[in-house]
């Protein structure tokens, strides 16, 4: 499996956690609020880091206020997003640095590679900040392990 097609994996498995988290906060009936909040970083994140790579202007605040609904419409449109992005995305494209603002404004310059790779990895680990916050809570949290989703067929 190329570096290409590996990536494209990992953003299926990042959009299918996404989903079972906002399905547990959601069956929770929003059990924790900061839960709430933490997803909805996640997900505002994902956009803004897709927008730095199209060079688009941000559309969202880096800690947006969401509700549940919003939420899942972003996690749908997110998947919408991405794929649309790896559809068109070819190999010689990773090496590629775009420059791009903080939400400090300062200004830095990455590799498309390292900006999808830092993408998930943030997105994991505030999904483990939400397990977390719920299992503090009383609530089971999403299982989101990658070689449960691998083993369930879940993503390919």
């Amino acid at each position: 499996m190329d570096l290409l097609e590996h990536l494209r994996r990992q953003f299926a498995y990042d959009a299918w956690a996404n989903g079972e988290v906002l399905a547990v906060i959601k069956a929770s009936g929003s059990g924790s609020p900061l839960a709430l909040k933490l997803l909805a970083h996640i997900l505002s994140a994902e956009r803004l880091w897709l927008e730095r790579i199209m060079q688009q202007p941000q559309s969202l605040s880096v800690w947006p206020e969401c509700d549940l609904d919003q939420c899942e419409a972003q996690v749908a449109e997110l998947v919408q997003l991405w794929r649309e992005y790896f559809g068109q995305l070819s190999s010689s494209v990773l090496s590629k640095k775009i420059t791009y603002k903080n939400s400090k404004g300062e200004s830095w310059s990455s590799t498309v590679q390292d900006v999808l790779t830092h993408v998930l990895l943030h997105s994991a680990y505030h999904r483990g900040q939400i397990a977390s916050l719920m299992r503090a809570g009383g609530y089971a949290p999403a299982y989101t392990d990658f070689i449960h989703a691998v083993r369930q067929g879940l993503i390919e």
